[in-house]
């Protein structure tokens, strides 16, 4: 009995700790455009190539109950990830990765709950 509780009670803060992934996008092309809408931020995403290797990836953020968007551009190379929140919506992490031609993107919902309002 103790087992089986112990082992119901594990598996239920696990579900609960970890993050669900909420949405995902690919880019493959240059210039085509994808977008998530999970949260309190829609967000927009396209690239460019430019010198050498590198893809210049642009995402920008806008705010569901309005205010002013939020604009983020990086360089990725070829097996490039990265992973961020955007300042006042921590409650949601943003992934970039890079293979090849194509940028996928994916917003993880539910990361920081307390951080859930924005914080100026």
């Amino acid at each position: 009995m103790i087992r089986r509780t112990l082992g119901a009670s594990l598996l239920t803060a696990m579900f609960f700790a970890a993050p669900a992934l909420a949405e995902e996008t690919t880019v493959r092309r240059p210039i085509e455009g994808g977008s998530l809408h999970e949260g309190r931020l829609d967000m927009v995403v396209y690239y460019v190539p430019v010198d050498g290797d590198l893809l210049e990836v642009t995402a920008t953020f806008a705010p569901k109950g309005g205010g002013d968007p939020l604009r983020v551009v990086m360089g990725l190379a070829d097996r490039d990830s990265v992973a961020f929140s955007m300042p006042g919506y921590q409650g949601s992490l943003y992934a970039f990765s890079r293979y090849g031609e194509e940028v996928s993107v994916s917003v993880e919902k539910g990361i920081h709950p307390q951080a859930e309002s924005p914080t100026y």
